[in-house]
């Protein structure tokens, strides 16, 4: 971008403490980093908002494409049901078995099965477990405050 070397930044730098003079050129260069500074992000928030749109604008083509296929392929679909629809319809459909209850086109279907509880017994598998083990294993097997937690766990003064 710029073809700037070491020797003409110090010819700058030179420059500068000569004109401003060696009292202000501190406040000046902290001064000239920080709208440097501004610039960057300023030039970076840019970038990142035209990489943004086009993403965007890139989804919203992808999108349109999904859309255009899914719309042939229902058009597909609808298309070939119509056209067994219309074949089934020049069919003979005499034929209908007395077997089968749903053949006869009355639209009834049985009710679906009623809901059964399974019957697990949780308090009894929390319950089975022994005392013994529940102390071995540190189980706490009653609710404490936390007072009496900080004054169960207080170490003892000695004296």
């Amino acid at each position: 971008m710029f073809d700037i070397g070491v020797t003409k930044l110090l010819i700058v730098g030179g420059i500068a403490l000569v004109v401003i003079g060696p009292e202000r050129l501190p406040k000046v260069a902290r001064m000239a980093g920080t709208l440097l500074g501004r610039a960057q992000r300023y030039v970076s928030d840019v970038k990142a908002e035209v990489n943004r749109s086009i993403e965007i604008e890139e989804l919203n083509k992808m999108k349109a494409q999904f859309d255009d296929a899914a719309r042939d392929i229902d058009r597909s679909v609808n298309d070939s049901v119509n056209e067994i629809g219309s074949a089934l319809d020049g069919a003979d459909t005499s034929y209908t078995s007395s077997s089968d209850p749903y053949a006869s086109g009355t639209g009834w279907e049985p009710p679906p099965p009623e809901y059964r509880h399974p019957g697990k017994k949780w308090r009894l598998k929390v319950g089975a477990t022994p005392q013994w083990y529940k102390q071995r294993e540190g189980v706490r097997r009653h609710v404490q405050s936390g007072a009496a937690r900080v004054m169960r766990h207080r170490p003892r003064r000695l004296g």
